[in-house]
């Protein structure tokens, strides 16, 4: 993991993996609305490209990048 990548996890204290493995849907969309940087949007996209590869997971991240860029504007 990257340093940029563990710096954010540290802010939040959940991992990549704790935000897309979580036992429902609903706490996984939870995961991910409760990202506010990039850096941790790359390190969940790493980690899903690199374990389970759903589409609908990363959509939803792709959704929340959109977001977060909209927001800094």
């Amino acid at each position: 993991m990257s340093n940029e990548a563990t710096e954010s996890t540290a802010a939040t204290g959940l991992t990549p993996e704790q935000r897309l493995e979580a036992p429902t849907t609903h706490l996984v969309d939870a995961g991910i609305a409760t990202i506010h940087d990039m850096a941790t949007l790359r390190a969940c996209v790493a980690y899903e490209n690199a374990n389970q590869q759903r589409v609908r997971i990363l959509r939803r991240l792709e959704q929340r990048a959109e977001e977060i860029r909209t927001q800094k504007e």
